[in-house]
């Protein structure tokens, strides 16, 4: 059994709806990455930052952004994630791909779209949340404005892992730290949040923050910067046993259904 997770999060500064170039950029941090990693992290939307021109940026199922994450997985021997714009049926969704190092992957459509940037009359909303086993890890990923909301993101499968990839703005950058700390510890799992910097075409700023949590509330990754930056995490899965065996919370949740 796997104990040790070696998770990257790559922090960068998105090109506004230049997907050749931030492809590009990300190849090279992914290339720079020590051979010993298991899972890459990508922000929200990482081929061209939170843009609602979907229709001149969505990209096919299975196209070339996408088969991109399947060559950097099988070359790292890593699982890669993000979201991306993706078309389908007539729909456009923000969608995050979990992508295996042999090819293979699951997806989740972003729950809740953000209304405030009229995101929900853009794109379609999911419906189903995603629980992923990697290395004998269970790791739950969604996508940015689904961090407010709690209750999807309660741990009723005993997920190990909570991400969150994200384009955040810096004017509410203290609900991001303070709200990624609180699902780590409600859930009593690692919350990883990988959020981007710079300015978008919308005008609007991010300095990132992005930050890994431990199922105390510790934050177990060394950087909380507003520059570009990549950091590799070991996260322990016996700190999740001991914690676990020692308090015991998660056996007192809330019996619900979510409909």
């Amino acid at each position: 059994m796997a104990q040790i997770l070696r998770t990257a999060l790559l922090q960068a500064n998105l090109e506004w709806e230049n997907i050749q170039k931030n492809v590009s950029q990300f190849e090279k941090k992914i290339k720079q990455l020590p051979r010993e990693v298991d899972l890459i992290i990508l922000p929200e939307m990482f081929s061209t930052g939170f843009s609602m021109n979907a229709r001149n940026l969505a990209e096919p199922v299975n196209g070339p952004t996408f088969q991109w994450m399947q060559r950097m997985a099988s070359e790292k021997d890593a699982a890669v994630t993000g979201s991306l714009i993706i078309s389908e049926n007539g729909k456009f969704f923000n969608r995050l791909y979990f992508v295996f190092p042999d090819g293979s992957f699951q997806k989740y459509d972003k729950r809740h779209t953000f209304t405030l940037a009229k995101e929900n009359e853009t794109y379609a909303s999911g419906k189903e949340r995603l629980v992923v086993e990697f290395r004998d890890w269970k790791i739950c990923p969604l996508v940015c404005y689904d961090l407010r909301f709690p209750v999807w993101a309660r741990n009723t499968e005993d997920y190990d892992l909570l991400i969150y990839v994200a384009n955040w703005p810096a004017a509410r950058v203290a609900a991001w730290d303070t709200l990624l700390k609180a699902r780590a510890i409600e859930n009593m799992s690692y919350c990883a949040g990988l959020n981007r910097v710079g300015q978008d075409g919308s005008n609007l700023n991010y300095v990132g923050h992005s930050a890994i949590y431990d199922s105390l509330g510790k934050q177990v990754s060394q950087y909380n910067e507003e520059d570009e930056f990549t950091e590799v995490i070991e996260l322990d899965k016996q700190h999740l046993r001991e914690t676990r065996s020692q308090l015991k919370f998660l056996q007192d949740r809330d019996r619900f259904t979510i409909h």
